[in-house]
């Protein structure tokens, strides 16, 4: 008699890249892949974040060597750089996904881990556009109502920035203990804003008549909220008592 085989699991990481992509893929964006050895240029200077900027500080990151008069290459810290790479290589409208790999040297803890995963989205379009967009992915993921909130922060590569938050779908807004948004109503997913207009002047893009918006999103605190789980070291161990539950 033959053994019965056991069918495998997907991993809930590559259950949301793939949702992800099929719901941008839906409304009309570009999926696109770029190198996770990335070169100071694309990771930070066209991103305007120059060698003395302290933005740079918030990303202790991996540096490869190098010879001498060669170009400094690194672990890409942020898929941000997918934005510099399609944008130069074509015309404007732009409207682009890139779900990736990066890489932070930073201490590992339940919410924090060196290697990670980061989902950046581009769109030439407005502010109000940014915000509906975002909403009806969440609305699409989570499969019920999200709400989104925005708050004023700063990055390097828009202008304004925002803090990106959504309403909490666990406790469905402030309750008193819940482990997801501690009782604020509110979960921090990323950041967003209008894209720099020396971004844009680097691809050779006229911000005044172009405009548009980029965010990105931690991909592995979206699948814990998902899924409830509640150490990020738990994607990484491999682990199938994880795996076997999806």
């Amino acid at each position: 008699m033959q053994e019965k085989k056991e069918k495998g699991h997907i991993h809930p990481m590559t259950q949301f890249i793939n949702r992800a992509n099929a719901i941008f893929y839906e409304m009309g964006f570009t999926l696109v892949d770029g190198p996770e050895l990335e070169t100071e240029h694309y990771n930070f200077d066209a991103l305007n974040v120059p060698k003395d900027h302290p933005a740079r500080d918030m990303q202790d990151t991996f540096w490869l060597k190098q010879k001498e008069g060669e170009e400094k290459k690194l672990m890409r810290t942020q898929t941000s750089a997918m934005q510099i790479r399609y944008m130069q290589n074509k015309k404007p409208p732009y409207r682009m996904v890139c779900v990736g790999k990066v890489y932070r040297n930073e201490a590992t803890d339940a919410t924090h881990e060196m290697v990670f995963h980061q989902m950046e989205c581009l769109f030439i379009v407005t502010m109000t556009d940014l915000k509906s967009t975002i909403n009806t992915f969440f609305d699409m993921f989570f499969e019920r109502d999200i709400k989104v909130r925005f708050r004023p922060s700063f990055f390097p590569f828009t202008e304004p920035s925002l803090e990106t938050d959504i309403s909490c779908f666990k406790c469905n807004g402030g309750e008193k203990g819940c482990s997801i948004c501690k009782g604020s109503g509110w979960v921090e997913v990323g950041g967003a804003g209008m894209v720099h207009p020396n971004v844009l002047r680097g691809v050779n893009v006229n911000p005044d008549e172009w405009q548009g918006f980029a965010f990105g999103f931690g991909v592995d605190r979206i699948v814990m909220l998902k899924y409830g789980i509640d150490d990020i070291r738990l994607l990484y161990n491999g682990d199938l008592r994880l795996v076997n539950q999806f």
